[in-house]
């Protein structure tokens, strides 16, 4: 498992290209046959990638979390991005294609992964965070979201976000997670753009062409610095940093946020003349 520590501001403003890279950008999660893990001292929050195909895959529980069961002292949140395919759960099969949720609670066992054909493999994006009491296993459709939709033509960002686990929707101790989809013509996420200090926020990116890129912003709102992301590539975001993006062509994020609180509408906005 790869191991990132949290940054602070004061370091992160003296990072050159190569460093904001290493630290805040996961590249890499989907490997076929495998599963990727990053382990990120922001809120102990794992972000990780499985891609079945001929077999499934075990989640197993790494050395880094120091318990028999992956999920003993922590809950998941699971979204295929790729073809059809299942995740079984203490003996429980969930289908799931494109775009659905799957919610794992404290305490489940045993968890795989699997493809329904080699040639298209599902792609399981997950996303586990520490948890203190054990909620329902929750298999979730894009028709069981929360739909919010925000933005203008005017301001090239019209959006869609689907709140899959979200107060409103699943309950869970701290994780809160869902799909951005950007209207064809849009560009911007998430702008104006914001803090919470509350909590931290992870970004994958997905949905993208070979050379479409997105460029992220982040940093100190009067410190700010980018990255150029491609398909499939994450991003991990403190409490303290912007987390915002513009595409060159179609694309699609999905968000997760861990830490005090789970209130989606705890933003602590920008303004635009405050950016430099």
């Amino acid at each position: 498992m790869d191991i990132r520590q949290a940054c602070s501001p004061t370091e992160t403003k003296s990072f050159g290209t190569k460093e904001l890279r290493d630290n805040y950008l996961m590249e890499g999660l989907f490997k076929t046959a495998e599963v990727t893990m990053v382990y990120s001292h922001l809120d102990r929050t794992i972000v990780a990638g499985a891609v079945p195909t001929d077999a499934p895959l075990d989640l197993i529980a790494v050395d880094q979390l120091k318990s028999e069961n992956f999920l003993d002292r922590r809950e998941m949140g699971i979204i295929n991005i790729g073809g059809p395919g299942s995740v079984e759960a203490d003996g429980v099969v969930y289908e799931m294609s494109g775009s659905e949720c799957l919610y794992l609670p404290m305490g489940t066992k045993d968890v795989s992964f699997a493809s329904e054909e080699a040639s298209t493999p599902a792609k399981f994006y997950f996303i586990s965070t520490p948890a203190h009491h054990r909620y329902e296993t929750r298999l979730l459709t894009q028709e069981d979201a929360n739909h919010v939709h925000l933005g203008s033509q005017a301001d090239a960002n019209v959006r869609t976000i689907l709140q899959y686990i979200h107060p409103d929707v699943c309950d869970s101790c701290q994780l809160v997670m869902g799909v951005t989809k950007i209207a064809e013509g849009s560009v911007w996420n998430t702008m104006p753009c914001h803090t919470h200090d509350r909590r931290s926020e992870v970004y994958l990116y997905f949905g993208m062409a070979e050379k479409t890129r997105v460029f992220h912003f982040m940093g100190d709102p009067e410190e700010t610095r980018h990255l150029v992301v491609a398909n499939e590539q994450a991003i991990l975001s403190p409490g303290w940093s912007i987390h915002s993006g513009a595409g060159t062509g179609a694309y699609g994020f999905i968000w997760s946020m861990a830490g005090d609180n789970k209130e989606f509408t705890d933003m602590d906005f920008v303004a635009m003349e405050t950016l430099r």
